[in-house]
């Protein structure tokens, strides 16, 4: 019999409250993130997903966590993260959030507004500093399907494996991206997200199951 493992998954995008009505996100759809969790689900697995505004049904089966902000996914994530196996961190997280967001609407005031920003706390480098034993998958969007940036995010932030997929993947059922992992072995997942998710699935079954690498240099 297969190995069965906790995954948890993190998708669409985050949202940062510019006032009451307004605020900052990205055009993040969540598929990605809810077809991976419906693949790992159909093999068995337990699935704990993590997911900012989408217009989606959650997965059958599948222990959905809504939240909205940055800093209420990366709680909800420290939460979930002590019971899990495999952490793949599909959502598009927002980088910067302002720095000081109204309780009121603001008022429409002169022909210019300046908004201050501050960076939002870096979700998967804080997982990854205390991932010990799990497998860890990030996302990586580029302009450019070059493998440089994605390798090098994946060793700043010490996962395990890197997706890297273009701007033409961002909202709809269409995929382009290759999965990096350590030693610079790369995957094509497919051209649809669907078919993208079950061979992220099947790729963390086997790397998960045999003998691996937990650091990277």
């Amino acid at each position: 019999m297969a190995r069965r493992f906790r995954f948890l998954i993190t998708a669409g995008p985050t949202v940062e409250p510019i006032d009451a009505v307004r605020f900052l996100s990205n055009r993040s759809s969540g598929r990605i993130g809810y077809a991976i969790a419906a693949a790992a689900r159909r093999r068995g697995h337990h699935v704990t997903l993590i997911s900012g505004p989408v217009s989606l049904a959650p997965p059958l089966g599948v222990r959905l966590i809504r939240v909205r902000t940055t800093h209420e996914m990366l709680m909800a994530c420290r939460r979930a993260f002590r019971r899990t196996d495999v952490l793949v961190m599909a959502a598009a997280v927002a980088d910067y959030r302002p720095a000081r967001p109204a309780r009121a609407k603001r008022s429409k005031k002169g022909p210019r507004l300046s908004l201050p920003l501050v960076r939002n706390p870096d979700i998967l480098a804080t997982l990854c500093r205390a991932k010990g034993k799990r497998l860890v998958v990030g996302f990586a969007l580029e302009n450019a399907l070059s493998p440089g940036t994605a390798l090098a995010k994946l060793r700043r932030k010490r996962c395990d494996a890197i997706v890297l997929n273009a701007l033409g993947s961002l909202g709809g059922e269409a995929f382009r991206g290759w999965l990096l992992s350590v030693g610079k072995r790369s995957l094509p997942l497919g051209l649809t997200k669907v078919r993208a998710a079950g061979r992220l699935v099947a790729w963390i079954e086997q790397a998960r199951s045999g003998p691996r690498r937990t650091k990277t240099r």
